[in-house]
C-alpha cells in the first residue's frame, strides 16, 4: 500500500512552471527524502502534499485522500514539522502536549512523547527557555501528538549541532519503528544518507533521479577510488599495475580509480608489505551521495572533487 501517490503533478505561476509534470509514489512505512537545490520545486510539491497550496494539473493522493479536498479525516492521520514553528512560549512542554493533545480525537500520550523525543528533564520547563535543539525536538512531539500515520519533517536539523543531530536522527528512527511514513525535506546528504530508504532529487521542477541512497545516480556501479601517500623515495612507476581507470600522482599523493577494488586494493597493500613500505592516509572509498547529488544538479561537473582534492594535497 502506498501512502502518497503522486502521477503527472504540475505547478504553475502565471509564466513560470514551479513543478512539472512530476510522478513518485511512497510506501506505507518508508522514509523517503526528496533533495534539490533551492528553486528546485521541494517546497511546492510538499505544500500541495499537506494541503497548503493548489496543484495546476496531475492527480495526487495522500493516504487515500485528496490533500486538496482539507478533509479533518486527512488532517488527524498527517503531522507536520515546519522549518520554523510557533507555540505558546509561557507554556511548558508538558502543558503544550497536553494542550494540543486535546485537538485530535485520537493522540498518544504526553509521557510517551516526552520520552521519545528526550525531553524527560524539560518537562516543566517554558517552551521560551529550551535550547534551538530542543525546540525542535518539541516540534516533533506536537506533531506526533495525534498519532499521525504520515509525518511531514521539512528541514528537521536545521541550526543542530553535531550531539542534537544524533538525537534527532535517533528519534525520527524510532518512529519508523512504530510503522510511521517519513517524508522528509533536507539539505543534508549525510542526514538523507543515514535515514532515507529511498531519495529522490530535484532540479528545475522536474525528478532527475529517483532510489536508495547508495544507488542514486549509479553510484554503486561507480568506480573506487582508491588514494594514499607514498613515501619519499618512492614514484608511481614503482608501483604494481593494477586493472585501473586511472593512475595519477600529485607530489606524494597517489589516486587510483578502478573497477575492481578488492584485487586493486590487495595487490597494492601486497607491495606495500613486500617492500616495507608506509603508505599513509590510505583510504578506499565510493562516490559519496553528495558528489552525485551535485553532478545531478549541475552544481559540480563530474570529477570536479578528485581533482580539487588532488590540488589541495
Amino acid at each position: 500500500m502506498n501512502a502518497i501517490e503522486v502521477t503527472d503533478l504540475s505547478k504553475r505561476y502565471d509564466q513560470l512552471e514551479a513543478v512539472r509534470e512530476v510522478s513518485f509514489e511512497v510506501a506505507a512505512g518508508e522514509v523517503f527524502c526528496l533533495l534539490g537545490p533551492n528553486g528546485a520545486g521541494k517546497t511546492t510539491i510538499t505544500e500541495i502534499l499537506e494541503g497548503y497550496r493548489s496543484r495546476s494539473a496531475g492527480e495526487v493522493t495522500v493516504l487515500g485522500l485528496d490533500p486538496a479536498a482539507g478533509a479533518r479525516e486527512l488532517r488527524e492521520r498527517v503531522g507536520i514539522v515546519l522549518q520554523s514553528c510557533g507555540v505558546q512560549d509561557g507554556l511548558t512542554v508538558g502543558e503544550l502536549l497536553e494542550m494540543y493533545g486535546r485537538y485530535h480525537r485520537q493522540r498518544r500520550s504526553a509521557d510517551e512523547l516526552i520520552e521519545l523525543v528526550e525531553l524527560e528533564a524539560k518537562r516543566d520547563t517554558r517552551a521560551a527557555q529550551l535550547s534551538g535543539g530542543q525546540r525542535r525536538r518539541l516540534d516533533l512531539a506536537l506533531a506526533l501528538v495525534g498519532d499521525p500515520d504520515l509525518v511531514f519533517l521539512d528541514e528537521p536539523t536545521t541550526g543542530f549541532d553535531p550531539q542534537a543531530r544524533r538525537h534527532a536522527w535517533a528519534t525520527i528512527r524510532a518512529l519508523c519503528g512504530l510503522g510511521k511514513t517519513i517524508f522528509l525535506t533536507t539539505h543534508f546528504m549525510d542526514e538523507a544518507q543515514t535515514l532515507a530508504d529511498r531519495v529522490a532529487v530535484m532540479r528545475a521542477g522536474q525528478i532527475i533521479a529517483l532510489g536508495a541512497p547508495d544507488e542514486l545516480g549509479g553510484r554503486d556501479a561507480r568506480p573506487v577510488e582508491i588514494r594514499f601517500e607514498l613515501p619519499d623515495g618512492w614514484t608511481l612507476d614503482e608501483l604494481p599495475e593494477v586493472a585501473a581507470r586511472q593512475r595519477s600522482a600529485e607530489g606524494r599523493r597517489v589516486l587510483i580509480r578502478t573497477d575492481q577494488a578488492v584485487r586493486a586494493t590487495a595487490q597494492i597493500t601486497a607491495w606495500a608489505l613486500d617492500h616495507d613500505v608506509e603508505l599513509a592516509q590510505f583510504s578506499v572509498s565510493q562516490p559519496t551521495l553528495e558528489d552525485v547529488y551535485l553532478e545531478l544538479t549541475g552544481e559540480r561537473e563530474p570529477g570536479e572533487r578528485k581533482q580539487t582534492e588532488a590540488a589541495r594535497s
